[in-house]
């Protein structure tokens, strides 16, 4: 006999159209409990009454449109840290910028891919509770014990997977591509050990630290409207631009997080280095930044080398994997200009190491063209 069944998590859906209530309730009510309104002002007394984990909101309804609904969430204390979802069919770079800046944590247009809605409510569902938990270690410690005791390594993975959990269901790439450079920095981490260069930097906590926020590089990926993200071709200069901006929305979400603590969290300075710094180039062709050699934070260097090489070797919805001695070549050229010189010597002395990771973590065929067909539709 079960004796203890789970509580499930509630999705409010806010949506003018009874066929995108019957659709999305039908989708969602096997896992979650669902609420409807079919009115911004019907969907907002239920927020502030029930206090749904999660809000499924459509932007064009008459009366009180979505934006303002969110506008009206996020000034109310009592339900601000509820996660909004638009679902809409304004598709324009401005219109999914507006829900952003409104304090959205996602913005997806229609058609609705559900394979691709289900996986982004559990991860900001999973944000949230990390979040919420976090809060609860916070005020218990505040209480019970000094500041520092939030680096407690429980605190720190919980940040880096319920962050890692964002950037994963955004991009283009698996879950898969996260492992492979986690343990890509691990290994680079413990082969540069002992460098005169690396030594000071290197040391056994941040060797570790490396590795476990590696995840975290491209969450700033979770910022740029999907007609950009899953873009299967060549961007277009003003669409390269808002790629661009990755690592700082990235940067700005860990420092958003730390506010959300109520705390600067020391080792989340490592995380803002690689997440920031990671496409700089030893040359100074790079950027956000233009910073070259030794200006460019370690950890950021080696992410570097990390990130182009599983570009290069992983199939991706948009290209054929690259065979890995032409990858290794490519690498090579870009010593002394896109990589310093020390750390891609290390990688290459090691390269049949980072292959066998790589073949050890293959995306699966099924993941990739699932959102290879969401691409195709996204352009659309």
């Amino acid at each position: 006999m079960q004796l203890f069944m789970p509580i499930r998590q509630t999705i409010l859906i806010v949506d003018d159209a009874a066929t995108n209530l019957r659709l999305l309730s039908g989708l969602l009510s096997e896992s979650y409990r669902v609420q409807v309104a079919n009115t911004g002002k019907k969907g907002l007394l239920l927020a502030r009454q029930h206090k749904p984990d999660l809000i499924l909101l459509d932007v064009m309804m008459p009366g009180m449109d979505g934006y303002e609904v969110c506008r009206l969430l996020k000034q109310d204390p009592d339900v601000a840290d509820i996660p909004v979802i638009f679902l809409t069919g304004r598709s324009e770079i401005e219109d999914e910028q507006t829900g952003l800046m409104l304090g959205a944590v996602d913005y997806i247009t229609r058609p609705i891919a559900p394979a691709i809605l289900r996986s982004r409510i559990k991860a900001q569902l999973a944000v949230k509770s990390s979040i919420d938990t976090l809060r609860q270690i916070n005020d218990y410690l505040d209480v019970a014990v000094s500041h520092r005791t939030l680096e407690l390594n429980s605190i720190k993975d919980a940040v880096v997977m319920a962050m890692s959990s964002l950037a994963e269901v955004r991009d283009v790439d698996t879950g898969n591509h996260l492992i492979r450079t986690k343990l890509y920095m691990r290994l680079l981490a413990d082969k540069l050990k002992g460098h005169a260069r690396f030594d000071a930097f290197l040391t056994e906590h941040n060797i570790s630290l490396v590795s476990k926020l590696a995840p975290l590089h491209d969450i700033g990926k979770v910022g740029i409207p999907d007609r950009i993200l899953l873009k299967p071709g060549r961007y277009e200069p003003q669409e390269m631009e808002i790629m661009k901006s990755h690592p700082a929305l990235g940067r700005d979400a860990i420092v958003h997080a730390e506010e959300l603590l109520g705390a600067r969290i020391s080792f989340l300075d490592l995380a803002k280095d690689i997440v920031y710094y990671h496409h700089e180039k030893w040359d100074g062709s790079g950027y956000p930044e233009g910073l070259s050699g030794d200006d460019i934070p370690i950890a950021a260097r080696m992410m570097a080398v990390a990130d182009v090489y599983d570009a290069l070797i992983c199939r991706r919805v948009y290209k054929a994997p690259m065979p890995h001695e032409a990858a290794c070549k490519i690498m090579l050229d870009g010593r002394g200009k896109h990589f310093d010189p020390d750390v891609l010597d290390v990688f290459l002395a090691h390269h049949e190491d980072f292959y066998a990771i790589a073949l050890s973590y293959v995306d699966e065929d099924d993941v990739l063209q699932a959102k290879a067909d969401f691409a195709e539709r996204a352009k659309g």
